[in-house]
Formats: C-alpha cells, sequence, structure tokens
C-alpha cells in the first residue's frame, strides 16, 4: 500500500528551498515517492516529460535543472551521476507522464489536478481575499520560522525579523516600512497588499 495519499503527501513533505527561496523536488527522491525502484525505469518518464514541456512552449532547463550528485553505491563507495533539480510544474508532468497502473502516479495525478482546481478557484476570489489567505500562510510560516529559530538559538527576534523585511523592502526596516507607510506600530504585513506577500 502506497504512503502517498491526498492529505499525508510526501510530494510536498520532500520540498527543497533553494537560497533564492524557489522551491524544488530532487528527481532521485521523487523517483522513490513515485515507487519506481531504479533510476533507468524512471529516466524514460522524466524523458517523456521533457518533451511534453518542450510541446507546451515553456524552457526544459527552466523546470528540469540539471545537476551532479554524488550517489552512493556498493560499499560505501561514491560516484557522480547527473540528476535534476525539478520544478513543481516539471513534478506534475512526471506524474503525467507516469505508469498510472502505479497507485502512487494514479494518486499523484489526482493530487495535481485538485491543486489546479484549487489555484484555479483562488485565483477567481476578490484580491482581499487572496491578500487574507496568504497572510494566514505567511502567519503560519513565521510561527514555524520563530520555532525553528528558536531552537537554533536565536534570541534576538527584533533583529531576526527586521533582517527579513529588509530583505522583502529593499533594505527597510520594520521601522522604516511603518513610516513610509504610514501605519503606524501595525505590522507591516497586516498592511501589505496582495502582491507584496505573495
Amino acid at each position: 500500500m502506497s504512503n502517498l495519499s491526498l492529505s499525508n503527501n510526501p510530494f510536498e513533505d520532500s520540498k527543497k528551498i533553494d537560497e533564492n527561496g524557489d522551491e524544488y523536488w530532487v528527481a532521485r527522491e521523487l523517483m522513490k515517492i513515485f515507487d519506481y525502484s531504479q533510476w533507468q525505469s524512471f529516466l524514460p518518464v522524466i524523458n517523456k516529460a521533457k518533451r511534453a514541456c518542450t510541446n507546451s512552449g515553456k524552457n526544459v532547463d527552466d523546470q528540469f535543472m540539471v545537476v551532479n550528485e554524488l550517489i552512493e553505491v556498493g560499499k560505501g563507495a561514491l560516484y557522480k551521476a547527473k540528476g535534476y533539480h525539478l520544478t513543481r510544474y516539471a513534478c506534475y508532468l512526471i506524474a503525467q507522464n507516469g505508469d498510472s497502473s502505479k497507485e502512487t502516479i494514479a494518486l499523484a495525478q489526482t493530487y495535481f489536478a485538485i491543486q489546479t482546481r484549487r489555484q484555479e478557484a483562488f485565483d477567481q476570489l476578490p484580491e482581499e481575499e487572496r491578500r487574507l489567505i496568504k497572510r494566514k500562510h505567511v502567519s503560519d510560516h513565521n510561527r514555524m520560522l520563530n520555532k525553528t529559530a528558536g531552537d537554533s538559538g536565536v534570541e534576538n527576534f527584533g533583529y531576526f525579523h527586521n533582517k527579513g523585511y529588509e530583505g522583502m523592502y529593499e533594505g527597510k526596516n520594520k521601522k522604516q516600512i511603518q513610516s513610509y507607510k504610514n501605519i503606524g506600530n501595525d505590522d507591516p504585513l497586516d498592511r501589505a497588499g496582495f502582491v507584496d506577500i505573495y
């Protein structure tokens, strides 16, 4: 029985974030999630997905980033092998081109169909509703970030969060943003527009 389900989703759990804040997935990890035991049997699925990507008019290299990986073989020996860092769209194409007789692929196809429908529904909402939903997501992520930072020894949370504001607002700290936006002591994220927090 597969461990991939719509409620307990290792696909989302395996997501990585790069130094620019962009999400990606490692192809060899996705291979295991999609229940392929060998790279050689998964590679044709990736190649079909790459062709679909080209046919959709997207740049394959932007969606399937080639990387060199160290792979462990035998008795701890390592060798360099070609791999991929994948965008969400690349993962979607791989699921669509995978073996749908595999339960994990069928569930992944359903998952992506639901996510696409959710995004379409979200896009139809008025901007203020979309902003509030995104604001809640930011709050949830900030709580997790605070816990991780605290567990890692961060003590000056004001300084820590100001660095985040400076990254979002071209070097302005919280006080400067409040003054610039004329929002008093309100949290800048509570008064941010949809584009600011998206």
